[in-house]
This record gives C-alpha cells, structure tokens and sequence, in this order.
C-alpha cells in the first residue's frame, strides 16, 4: 500500500513576487537618456570628445557638413567644436592676402573654403530661428577683421569681402524673403551701412572717396556678385537703394556701379562729364538699371527705373548726350525706347531729337546696326498723338544733325586740335552717321513703297 505521508521539505510556490522598483525605474531612465544622446553618436560614443575633435582635423569642411546631419547630438558636438579655438583655427583660414597659393588658382581656394564653411554652419543650425543663427554666425566670425566694411587696409588687394559674400549666398540660399530681410538689416546694424551711406549721397562727390571705396566693395563683393539668379541680385540691389530718395539713389548707384581709376580704385565721377567713354566704364550701370527694370523686381514700376536713369544722367553733373545714349543703347530696347517715349510725351522734342542724333552717333562709332536706330525712331514717331508733332520731331532730328555738323567743322577749321586729332574725327563720324542714318531711311521708304504697288 503506498504511503500517503506529505514530503519532509517546503515547497516553493510558482508565483513570483514584484519588487519594489521605484528607484530602480528613476536610475533605468537616466540610463535611457545617456544611453539614447550615445546612440546618435554611432561609432563616436567610445571616443572622448577631445579625440572627436581630433578626427575632424583630417576631414574636409564638406565631410564635416555631411556629419553634421547625422544627428542632432553630432551637430551640437560640431558646434563646440566650431567655438574652440583650434576649431577656429582650422575653419577660419584669413590668407586673403595671398592670392596666389602654391597649386592652386589665383584666390579659389579660399573662396571654396568659405562656400563649404557656409553651408557647414548653414546645416549645423538649421533648427535655430533666424535671429540665433545670425547672432551664433556673427560670433564664430567677429574676429575675422577682413569681414569688416572698415576692417582691412588694403580692400582692394583683399579676397576677405568676397569670402564673407559667397559664405551668406551660400548659408542663405533658399531662405524666404522675410529671412533675408532680416539678414540685410542685421548686415547694416554690424556695418553701420546706412549711416556711411548717407555720409556720401549727401557730401560733395569725392570728398570722401576711401568710404566711397569701402561702400562700393562691401555692396557688391558682400550683398550682389554672388547670386546665380536674377530675382536674388534684384532682391539685395533693392534693399540697398530703396531706402533713400531718387536723387541719392542715382548717387549710390554710380558709387558702386560707376567707372573707377584703374590706379587706386577710387570712384572717377568727371567721366561722363569730360568726354565721351567706352562700353567698359557703362556696363556696369547698364547691368544694374536692366537688373531694375526686370519683372523680377517687383518693387519697380517703368517710370521708377525711368526716373532713376533721368537723375543718374546728371550724378555729378550733366553727362555728355554721347554717354547717355550709349548707356541707353547697353540698357536694351525696352528701356531706351520707354525713355523715349517718356520725353516724347512730356513735349520735350528738341531733347528727344539731340538723343536721337547721338544714338546714330553711337551706332557709327561702336559698330552697331544703323537700322536698329531708324527702328527706334520709328517707334518714337507713334508716340507722339498729331502728325503736327511727328513732324516737327523729324524736323528737329534734321536740325540737329545740321548744326552739329556745323559746330564740329568750325572747330575744326578753327586750328585748335589735340594730339590725337579728336575734332576731325568726331567729324568724320558724325557724317558717317548722317549718311548712314538717311540710308537706311531710304531703303525702308522705298521697301514700303515697293510692297504697296
């Protein structure tokens, strides 16, 4: 018979009791969050940071930009490293002096350097607002003293302005507009731009002429010369003008577009005053009055950019009519033909009819088609609302011609010429021009006649 007796040992139940793990919960989230900051730093969690730093030494600024958009925590790390002043040291090259470095081709080095270093900082503060991410740059730069619009010695031998301009083209590229306003605000506010501005659209033209350097240089080596489109450079070139009235506009635009001595960079502003110039001393003004007048820059009307080419022909003083027709001719047709037609509505004729004489001129010169200024012409004639008026216009383009030619000769036969005989042969132009102008009238006149018979 089997015993029934119950075991000599105490069974240990199967049910497991909790232990208390209120403090082993708090000690578990700790561990979480170290363990979590640890994990973005992938393979560089084993590393102390002073060896991280380390290894950035040997990467390129672009690698490090590639970096930086692992994670936020390698991105804050990058950011230190930034602050440090080896980081300093190795990110903030200032050989803007040496154009010419051993390998590599005059100034491109550098100015790759700062486009790579623009988009480093451009992607390590990328979650920052607008407003800290200008301060946190403006920190990492403020001793860089060649970023100054006051800072170097010797601007005009000096690649820093261009730096400092592809770095922002680069570290605010595809920012709004609202952005980039603050951006030229804060530009201003470090620059004291708009108080240097106003300090020479209201001195006498020249008398401040190493600030009119500083101002030219900084607007376009900082604010224009390194956009890829349009509606940017338009965007920049507005802010720096639209601030100030129509006569100071005139006076900044030929300070940073205007003709320069090819000896100290200085503003030359005799130089549509004096005699006539080549395309070289216009296409800048050009450039920038069709850069204007373009859809892209909503902020102008036709008759702002009109107005502002009127008052320009007069910064410092009245320009010769052979300049202002050729910066008309640079300009394209739809801004020399709406100028045109502006003084042909206004009733001044005998203006119209000298411009329309030194545009043939100009056509003579520089090897234009003489047909493009008949056809200019003829679009002018439509303009005016008589036939009455049409027809005093052509009879003052006839005078015109006349008595110039008359001036030139007696000038001529008056004795009184330079060394390089210029009298003779703005003669010998101008009746090239006559000649060549009433050509093409006739060929159009009988093609017209020819097509009606």
């Amino acid at each position: 018979m089997t015993s029934t007796a119950m075991p000599s040992y105490t069974s240990i139940p199967n049910q497991k009791y909790r232990r208390s793990n209120r403090c082993s919960r708090q000690r578990c989230n700790t561990l979480d969050t170290d363990s979590q900051s640890l994990s973005t730093l992938g393979y560089f969690k084993t590393l102390p940071l002073e060896i991280f730093q380390m290894v950035l030494n040997y990467l390129s600024v672009k690698d490090i930009s590639l970096l930086s958009m692992v994670s936020k925590t390698i991105s804050n790390h990058l950011i230190n490293y930034i602050s440090t002043p080896s980081g300093n040291r190795r990110l903030l090259l200032q050989d803007f002096h040496n154009l010419e470095l051993p390998g590599k081709r005059e100034g491109s080095y550098i100015l790759e350097h700062y486009k790579s270093l623009g988009l480093l900082l451009k992607r390590c503060t990328l979650l920052l607002p607008t407003k800290d991410r200008l301060k946190y740059i403006h920190k990492i730069l403020s001793e860089v003293s060649c970023f100054k619009l006051n800072g170097c010695p010797s601007p005009l031998h000096c690649l820093g302005l261009q730096c400092y301009g592809v770095f922002l083209q680069i570290l605010t590229a595809g920012w709004d507009e609202l952005e980039c306003h603050r951006v030229f605000n804060f530009l201003c506010e470090l620059s004291n731009l708009p108080r240097k501005v106003q300090t020479v659209v209201s001195s006498k033209p020249g008398s401040a002429r190493k600030l009119e350097l500083r101002i030219r240089l900084y607007c376009r080596s900082v604010l224009l010369n390194h956009w890829i489109h349009r509606s940017d450079s338009a965007f920049w070139l507005t802010r720096i003008l639209k601030p100030w009235p129509m006569v100071n506009q005139a006076r900044l635009l030929y300070i940073i577009f205007g003709p320069v001595s090819s000896l100290d960079g200085h503003v030359v502003w005799q130089k549509m005053i004096e005699g006539p110039t080549d395309e070289t001393n216009l296409k800048g003004l050009a450039d920038a009055i069709k850069l204007l007048y373009d859809t892209e820059a909503r902020e102008w009307t036709a008759d702002d950019v009109i107005s502002l080419v009127d008052e320009l022909s007069v910064v410092p003083r009245e320009w010769l009519m052979e300049n202002n027709a050729r910066l008309l001719i640079l300009s394209g047709n739809s801004i020399c033909f709406t100028f045109m037609a502006s003084k042909a509505v206004n009733g001044r004729t005998l203006e119209l009819a000298r411009l329309m004489v030194f545009l043939a001129l100009v056509c003579e010169k520089d090897l234009y088609c003489m047909d493009w200024a008949v056809k200019m012409m003829q679009k002018v004639c439509k303009v005016f609302s008589t036939p009455g008026e049409r027809n005093n216009f052509l009879q003052c383009v006839e005078n015109v011609f006349a008595h110039m030619v008359m001036d030139m000769l007696q000038t001529v036969l008056s004795g009184d010429r330079d060394e390089e005989d210029s009298s003779f042969l703005n003669l010998f132009h101008l009746v090239n021009a006559q000649a060549n102008f009433h050509k093409e009238i006739l060929y159009l006149t009988m093609r017209s006649n020819s097509n009606t018979v």
